[in-house]
């Protein structure tokens, strides 16, 4: 929140938002001639660091001769360096004391220093734009940054996002540039999802047939895992299982109870493992090895979601192993099925995590659950003693705006997270799925779940991760689909729950855009407008598809058939409109999950209620540009009828204001 100074209100443009922070007197120039001093521990991976830093200083223009400026001191006190490779549950936090002769970085581990070069060089680019802005030249060799104290430490210590890297690859530039911007942000788990039922990702030696379409090598992988962990970064692979194995099955149809064929739809699929098996759990054995050689990461995600019941139900051989183990029915199947599989990774020294349809009785309570159906689902898993990482509203392919993600906090309590869901069926801007979206509320269920033998004793939430699964997302599209909204995941998974302004977290995303685009290769709006020209989009339609944003939730990857099937509980044989080949190339696909303009819009509509003339002016401008769009001829036939609600709208907008 902003903090009152004897001068003015600090409140610099950071995102993530700082713990605690306090104004100082006077400014530090800062200028291309750093001088580093460090105290203490010193490492290969702090040097790479400050490079970085000196990288990014140069980046935004402050590369200059040092006569040309008055030098200024950084010096990094750092108690202890870290280990190879950071692990979940380590020392992050990090103080950040401005003067106006220097820097002083203070943190116990690599791992502060790391946040705090990136909150420090947030606030140089913050101050460069406004050195630049100040003497109307955007060469000045230097900026100003307020003198402050900051204390700063994460909320959660897993603070993730997941890149669905199955449905369509993405490469290795995607993952670093990925990478850069989760630095950038103060996250610190890459979750991997490299199996589906389309591609098998994962470079496996041993099961070779497996390996489909683009692929990464090891060295590939173990560089990424590097590159990573320089930056604070764990690398958490997702093998996903027993479901989600199509194309497993398709080039080993001995795993499996029936016969599989080659597929590249969306949606879930029969297709599963055969838990009866004893080969399977011994593929998976070695298999697993493979995966835990590459990521030295704690935890190794096998799945669990989606599992069809259908070839359980029907094959002989699986109905008479349950009936010799006296195993219920199929949910209980599957509790036997994951407890092999997470007894196979703690063989190999990995803690198992699995999504929130592993929550059974007898699930081991050092299973790690990922929520994603809910609250309810996060409550049951925590309840059995289970931890969780909380993923639930924050599935950034369901084109929702900042705002909504944002609202959810992690550890609101139940009726919190419930309500907030219910008021997306009332919010316009769903009106078009919000029979859909209360299709989910089937998941909601009660917290019964009392496992064997453990009491009362409660799970903790580790923290969160946003998910980005791609089955309309390829490479070319991952920045203005992730970025677009993911700063905002960031703050909310690093900064106090009591942030809950949303005008003020818009106006630091604006910043946060300048920064990833002044200090990596991310440049969201840039990256938009790109796509769109690629697509047909010239600059004389740029007034109309900047009003514009995707369909929301899943409506336009089910489309109206799969959808209206899915209400009423007929979805499987619909077909979607999307497969793994259709080509993203349209309009659509360039557009920003939330369009900026149009909440500029929702804001001058505000102050012109209240008699705000300036706001009126601006309002007739828009409306002005809507109606010429009139005398355009090259219209593409996926704008038409957009263009011609946009011309209405701009004549109804002259008339209201006049």
């Amino acid at each position: 929140m902003p903090i009152e100074s004897s001068t003015a209100v600090f409140h610099p443009a950071l995102l993530p938002y700082p713990a605690r922070i306090e104004a100082g007197t006077g400014t530090l120039r800062c200028g291309g001639n750093l001088q580093v001093e460090f105290t203490a521990a010193r490492s290969d991976r702090l040097d790479r660091a400050v490079e970085r830093f000196e990288a990014g200083l140069q980046r935004i223009g402050l590369s200059v001769a040092e006569r040309d400026t008055v030098p200024w001191r950084l010096q990094i006190i750092c108690a202890a360096a870290g280990a190879e490779f950071p692990q979940l549950g380590d020392a992050e936090a990090y103080q950040v004391s401005v003067g106006d002769d220097g820097v002083i970085v203070c943190a116990q581990c690599e791992w502060g220093v790391l946040h705090a070069l990136t909150t420090l060089v947030q606030l140089i680019v913050g101050g460069r734009e406004t050195a630049g802005s100040k003497v109307r030249n955007p060469q000045v060799p230097f900026c100003e940054i307020p003198c402050c104290e900051i204390n700063d430490q994460p909320r959660f210590p897993w603070r993730g996002v997941l890149i669905d890297v199955a449905r369509h690859f993405i490469g290795m530039d995607g993952l670093r540039r990925t990478v850069d911007g989760m630095a950038l942000c103060k996250l610190n788990v890459l979750h991997l999802h490299l199996t589906d039922d389309q591609s098998f990702r994962f470079p496996t030696t041993q099961f070779p047939a497996v390996v489909s379409g683009e692929h990464f090598t090891v060295a590939e992988l173990l560089e990424l895992v590097c590159y990573a962990a320089d930056r604070g970064i764990r690398v958490v692979p997702e093998i996903d299982m027993p479901g989600h194995t199509n194309c497993w099955i398709v080039a080993y149809p001995e795993w499996a109870t029936d016969e599989a064929r080659a597929s590249r739809r969306f949606g879930v699929h029969q297709a599963c493992l055969d838990p009866s098996n004893e080969s399977v759990y011994a593929a998976l054995a070695t298999l697993l090895g493979e995966v835990t050689a590459i990521f030295p990461d704690r935890h190794l995600h096998i799945g669990g979601d989606e599992v069809s019941p259908d070839w359980w139900s029907q094959s002989a051989r699986v109905q008479r192993f349950m009936a010799d183990r006296g195993i219920p029915d199929i949910a209980a199947l599957q509790a036997v099925f994951v407890a092999r599989v997470a007894e196979i990774s703690a063989g190999l020294g990995r803690t198992a995590v699995g999504w929130d349809e592993v929550l059974h009785d007898d699930l081991a309570a050092s299973i790690v659950v990922q929520c994603w159906r809910g609250a309810t689902a996060r409550d049951r898993a925590l309840a059995g003693g289970n931890d969780c990482v909380v993923s639930s509203n924050y599935y950034l392919d369901l084109f929702y705006p900042v705002e909504v993600h944002y609202r959810f906090d992690p550890e609101a309590d139940e009726a919190t997270l419930v309500k907030l869901e219910d008021e997306l069926l009332e919010d316009p801007r769903f009106a078009h799925v919000a029979q859909g979206m209360r299709w989910t509320h089937q998941w909601r269920r009660p917290r019964n779940r009392v496992p064997n033998g453990r009491g009362s004793v409660s799970g903790r939430i580790l923290g969160a991760e946003a998910c980005l699964w791609s089955e309309l997302v390829t490479e070319p599209l991952l920045d203005v689909r992730l970025w677009s909204r993911l700063p905002a995941l960031a703050e909310r998974f690093w900064s106090p729950a009591t942030l809950t302004d949303i005008d003020d977290l818009y106006a630091r995303l604006t910043a946060c855009f300048n920064s990833l685009s002044a200090l990596s290769d991310i440049d969201v709006k840039a990256g938009s407008r790109r796509l769109l020209k690629s697509s047909g989009v010239t600059d004389a339609w740029q007034p109309l598809v900047e009003m514009l944003e995707p369909l929301k939730w899943y409506g336009r990857l089910l489309g109206e058939a799969a959808l209206s099937a899915r209400i009423t509980g007929t979805e499987m044989p619909q077909a979607r409109p999307y497969d793994a080949d259709t080509p993203l190339d349209r309009v659509v696909d360039g557009l920003l999950p939330e369009s900026i303009a149009a909440r500029t819009m929702a804001r001058l509509c505000r102050d012109h209620a209240t008699g705000d003339k300036a706001a009126g002016e601006s309002l007739a401008r828009y409306g002005e540009t809507w109606r010429a769009l009139a005398g355009q001829t090259d219209c593409l036939p996926e704008l038409a009828a957009s263009s011609r609600m946009l011309e209405a709208l701009g004549s109804m907008v002259i008339e209201i204001i006049d």
